[in-house]
């Protein structure tokens, strides 16, 4: 594997090729660290507010196009898997479910006009659910100790840059879309994540006197009451944009399990544009992904030290940049029993180039992820290795293209097929480590599939595939999926269903530990029922997430779009669904 140490981002680039296998052991002959640039403790949620959501905080985002290439490869056995009829067992049941961000939505801090796509991302905590849309947040009750329903808006809607309010630099100036939120169930911390999108001066540039690090944790402002915005939303303004500077990643991580905080505030330096950012939780490090646009394959493999900013440290950044490779994504712990000490953090991808209009490929990519945060000069990355799958083709041929059909309109849909989506996700139960990753295919029935792999790591901490599946019911399109994994072993899995006759929306299936290999066994959930089709855009979602209950580690949240009869524009509806056999 090649590397190139680039001295200012601090970093080690590694590219893969078409022409042998590669498989790197070791890096040491670059400085892949940086510290934060800043980083503060909030005031409460309830103090952070401006009070102010018109449009000019709405900015818009960019999506990545990605391609990957063969390498080492891993041989499976390869078998009929696409699943044409639904599961016969009792279906998950749905325990709760209420109307998120979108139109028709009122809280405390009124309303506002969202842009598309909805980037939606959801974290649970013991009492609390913490919902992101683009680029806006809102906080709901939860039913259990301290609440006697669920759904109830708390908070919101506010900028999501809110959280760094009072912190300074880009991070509290400039309100992005991709933000993305998990509750750290090892730690019952909040952990909210958001790019910036436009370069701008950081927080000490030109300070004279340079901000201290670590700060005081802050919580969050309560703001008044704000009219509606009659506004037709999402327009970006026409305000002279500073090209100078620097983009950044800006991490917040409350102090407790109240998701008003306060919270530790951090700015870490992008010098690459830092696109569809996908956070996970690691025992050693909060590990997140991005990307570098449109037109380049080329992706950021990033890691913070997830000890020092729980405790409000100073902190360190560690990253690798890798050529050549389709979009990557990090596994995500699900459950509080840790992988063995010392366990990589697993990332993985689909093959492919979208780019070169190769939309097929029978291979995930597997990469192992070393951090050393003592030596950063042996942290590693190993990989990738080819593990052998079913052949797939993109849904819809990849990302950006009208594709999925909507009744009475020409506008299509786009499925983000050449990607796996949020979130890849990692469970140990005794012994057994699993990993289980989703993303949209298209099927022999001439509609779209939700493609599902459970990976099993061996004594050795590989990846070996265990059972793999195409949910592909009836000839419709099921895409742009989010899957779970409870304490039980029990796969669920959230997804958009749409199709010709049928008006986008979400449904749920899932499966039994024991069941037979390779189906959703489980009958169907309907979450939301489309009422309409969205013609304003192509653009739908661009990703949807499920969130394992801490308080039971059995109730599996999920959140995805649906548009209300007449609507111009997107509702989400969030939902907890609870498998057979498994309760508190």
């Amino acid at each position: 594997m090649k590397f190139i140490c680039i001295l200012p981002l601090s970093i080690a680039v590694l590219s893969w090729t078409n022409n042998h296998a590669q498989n790197n052991k070791s890096i040491t002959d670059s400085d892949k660290s940086s510290k934060a640039v800043r980083q503060d403790r909030s005031q409460p949620l309830s103090f952070l507010v401006n009070g102010n959501i018109g449009s000019e905080y709405l900015n818009g985002d960019n999506r990545p196009i990605a391609e990957t290439n063969s390498i080492r490869k891993i041989n499976h056995p390869i078998a009929s898997i696409e699943q044409t009829s639904f599961g016969t067992k009792p279906a998950p049941k749905l325990i709760a479910s209420f109307d998120g961000l979108g139109v028709g939505f009122t809280g405390p801090q009124g309303s506002v006009p969202l842009r598309n796509p909805s980037d939606n991302s959801l974290a649970v905590g013991p009492d609390h659910i913490v919902q992101t849309v683009n680029s806006v947040m809102a906080i709901f009750t939860k039913k259990g100790r301290r609440f006697d329903t669920t759904g109830k808006v708390l908070y919101g809607p506010v900028p999501t840059s809110n959280v760094f309010r009072g912190f300074g630099g880009p991070c509290e100036r400039i309100n992005n879309g991709d933000a993305v939120v998990r509750y750290d169930q090892l730690a019952d911390r909040w952990l909210i994540v958001m790019p910036t999108f436009r370069r701008a001066p950081l927080r000490n540039d030109s300070s004279a006197v340079k901000l201290p690090q670590p700060g005081k944790a802050e919580a969050l402002y309560q703001p008044p009451y704000s009219p509606p915005d009659t506004s037709r939303g999402g327009s970006r303004s026409n305000r002279p944009r500073d090209t100078s500077g620097a983009y950044c990643m800006c991490y917040a991580i409350s102090t407790g399990p109240d998701p008003f905080g306060p919270y530790f505030r951090y700015e870490f330096k992008r010098d690459l544009f830092p696109d569809y950012p996908r956070p996970a939780v690691w025992p050693d490090g909060y590990y997140t992904t991005t990307s570098t646009g449109d037109h380049v394959t080329e992706r950021h493999a990033y890691v913070v030290d997830r000890f020092k900013m729980l405790k409000g440290e100073d902190a360190t950044e560690q990253s690798f940049i890798i050529k050549d490779v389709n979009f990557i994504i990090n596994a995500d712990l699900d459950g509080k029993q840790l992988p063995p000490a010392g366990a990589p953090n697993i990332m993985m991808a689909t093959g492919g180039h979208q780019l070169n209009k190769i939309t097929e490929d029978d291979g995930i990519y597997v990469w192992k992820y070393y951090v050393n945060w003592k030596d950063p000069s042996k942290s590693k990355l190993e990989g990738p290795v080819k593990i052998t799958v079913a052949p797939y083709r993109y849904l819809c041929d990849g990302q950006l293209t009208k594709c999925v059909p909507q009744p009475g309109t020409e506008q299509k849909l786009d499925s983000q097929g050449d990607k796996m989506m949020a979130r890849l996700v990692y469970r140990r139960i005794g012994n057994q480590e699993s990993i289980v990753g989703v993303h949209s295919i298209n099927t022999n029935g001439g509609g779209g599939g939700v493609r599902w792999y459970e990976f099993r790591l061996n004594k050795s901490g590989d990846a070996q595939l265990y059972q793999q599946g195409t949910y592909a019911p009836e000839g419709n399109y099921r895409w742009m999926a989010s899957p779970a994994m409870d304490k039980k072993g029990n796969i669920g899995i959230g997804y958009s269903f749409g199709g010709a006759s049928n008006y986008a929306g979400q449904r749920f299936a899932g499966r039994l530990p024991k069941d037979k290999p390779g189906l959703l066994t489980l009958k169907e959930t309907i979450l939301a029922e489309g009422e309409d089709a969205q013609t304003t855009t192509l653009r739908w979602e661009d990703y949807t997430q499920t969130a394992v209950d801490p308080s039971d580690d059995c109730t599996i949240w999920y959140v995805g779009d649906y548009i209300k009869k007449g609507a111009r524009s997107y509702s989400t509806k969030i939902g907890a669904f609870r498998m057979p056999g498994c309760s508190r």
